[in-house]
């Protein structure tokens, strides 16, 4: 659409002395989810793979898990005063068949770039049953060193955070480290958003054997859209929020935060790490060990 970057004049100064130049920035815009012609939420989000983003959407509310739920997606035209069609207010209509849900009660149809889940009326309303609970069958484990290599693959990749400097990354990777799938937005809940979305009308859901990275951190939305979507591992080289590792523990989702070089804390899931164990270390201390 030639709408995610923008150009912008910017007085640069460097050592005191001051110049003028134009910069490159990341867009953002905002997009009016709608379900059957009902406004369902909005978010803040860098334009591209708004279908995705939409549909992704659905999978982490629960209200969609498979391509044949969704009937069809397209931009609204006139919405604005004068007809014209701002490629900001997608409609999502679903198959027959298809319980719509509830959307006059638990959310805000606001939603921030940084925090997806503000808006909602209670943690209760996100803790959505998952459609596929996460499984090792056949089982998905990793080593260290293989998610050390991660970062370096999502920075690589990410061609907007490049010219712009200010992009948050998703990134699905197969138990192999081999990079699936990429997306890059302002929100790291639309960035994710975007990934499922892109898998479920793709007919890849669940993504079970798959590990998630993002980059900065992990908060409860993100665990929660990793659920949703059947992916058992997730990892990011910031914190994750105490919620997080609370729906990890519940859940069985692997959880590993500050993804830094060879460091990292593993907070849920150390079944999954493939650990290398001192003398005399069993499995729990090897686990108690990675986690600091």
């Amino acid at each position: 659409m030639g709408r995610v970057t923008e150009r912008r004049r910017v007085v640069r100064i460097r050592d005191g002395a001051a110049s003028t130049r134009p910069d490159t920035l990341v867009a953002e815009e905002p997009l009016e989810i709608r379900l059957g012609g009902k406004p369902l939420a909005i978010t803040m989000r860098t334009p591209g793979d708004d279908f995705a983003l939409a549909a992704g959407f659905l999978v982490s509310e629960g209200v969609v898990s498979r391509a044949e739920d969704v009937a069809n997606i397209v931009y609204c035209a006139g919405a604005t005063q004068d007809g014209s069609n701002t490629y900001n207010v997608v409609d999502v209509r679903l198959a027959p068949g298809v319980p719509l849900p509830d959307i006059t009660l638990e959310r805000n149809v606001y939603t921030t770039s940084s925090c997806g889940l503000c808006g909602k009326a209670s943690l209760d309303a996100v803790r959505t049953t998952a459609r596929w609970p996460i499984a090792d069958t056949p089982p998905v484990r990793v080593t260290p060193e293989l998610l050390a290599g991660l970062p370096g693959q999502l920075r690589a990749a990410q061609r907007v955070f490049d010219r712009t400097g200010g992009l948050h990354a998703a990134a699905l990777f197969s138990p192999e480290g081999e990079l699936v799938d990429l997306r890059e937005d302002v929100g790291r809940h639309n960035a994710v958003d975007k990934l499922i979305g892109r898998a479920l009308r793709g007919g890849e859901l669940p993504l079970s054997r798959t590990i998630l990275l993002v980059s900065g951190r992990a908060s409860f939305e993100l665990a929660q859209k990793a659920v949703m979507a059947g992916i058992p591992v997730l990892a990011a080289v910031s914190a994750p929020s105490s919620l997080a590792v609370d729906l990890a523990a519940e859940t069985g989702l692997t959880l590993v935060g500050f993804l830094r070089g060879s460091s990292m804390n593993v907070y849920a899931g150390e079944q999954r790490l493939v650990l290398h164990a001192g003398a005399g270390a069993g499995a729990g201390a090897m686990a108690e060990e990675s986690a600091r």
